[in-house]
């Protein structure tokens, strides 16, 4: 563990000018590390940090020890400049625990609620597919509701395109078509996400939310908690708009993104 206490003038916790990654770390080893570590260094190659090194990175994971753990790292470009604009000498600043995890199971076989979410993303493509600090949309979309009965919130942009669910990648079967939306305008590109781009024929599209509506089915997952299928779909107000059986799933998607991360599949 590495979290000690951050400096008031760390550029993180004043502007979020910062990333973050959390991992699912099983008996000491990480799970889609090199995805991750691919995303981290976009992303500090995106926001002018240094990154912190492979090799600095590579030993954290071991430090976890026994059985499932998450491992957060938190990466600042460290204090000083003047305003927002940085120093030209910042020594970034590495942050990192790791906590023992259990998934939620029941999700994988039963299946989730989600709803509509009122609040639309933003678009500005620089900042897209990284996991900044920077995360105040999907604070006010989580906010948006308290039924503990609703696992998720779907995120459309401004344009009314589809993008996420507040902390998943969001997936749907049409026919036999597996489609993920498109992130290159906003939105984080999960690291599940882009295991199964790399090895399955799935493919990024740009859609709007009449797709909810008309898939065969529709799911959720990431890096940490693996994949759900969604059984029903309210709007805002808690209406129902769709709801989906969980007995004849395909669950051919939900068993390559398991195998990804050792889960097992639902019986």
């Amino acid at each position: 563990m590495n979290d000690e206490a951050v400096p008031f003038d760390d550029r993180g916790l004043a502007y979020g000018d910062g990333l973050f990654e959390t991992v699912l770390v099983r008996d000491g080893q990480p799970l889609l590390w090199d995805e991750h570590m691919a995303r981290l260094e976009e992303g500090c190659h995106r926001l002018g940090i240094a990154f912190p090194g492979h090799d600095r990175l590579a030993c954290l994971p071991a430090c976890s020890g026994p059985g499932l753990h998450v491992l957060k790292l938190i990466v600042t470009r460290g204090s000083g400049g003047r305003g927002y604009l940085p120093p030209t000498d910042a020594e970034p600043r590495l942050r990192w625990r790791s906590s023992p995890f259990s998934p939620r199971r029941a999700h994988w076989t039963d299946g989730v609620r989600v709803r509509l979410c009122e609040l639309r993303l933003g678009h500005q493509p620089r900042l897209a597919g990284i996991k900044h600090l920077n995360r105040l949309e999907n604070v006010l979309a989580r906010q948006e509701w308290s039924d503990p009965d609703i696992a998720e919130g779907l995120l459309s942009d401004s344009s009314g395109r589809l993008i996420e669910a507040t902390c998943m990648n969001l997936f749907w079967q049409y026919g036999p078509r597996w489609e993920t939306p498109s992130l290159a305008r906003c939105g984080v590109e999960g690291t599940l996400r882009a295991g199964l781009l790399r090895q399955c024929s799935l493919h990024e599209v740009d859609r709007g939310s009449d797709v909810l509506l008309e898939a065969d089915s529709l799911w959720l997952g990431n890096s940490i908690q693996g994949i759900w299928p969604i059984t029903s779909l309210v709007d805002s107000s808690g209406q129902l708009l769709r709801a989906w059986s969980t007995a004849s799933l395909d669950r051919s998607l939900q068993a390559e993104a398991h195998a990804l991360l050792g889960y097992p599949l639902p019986a």
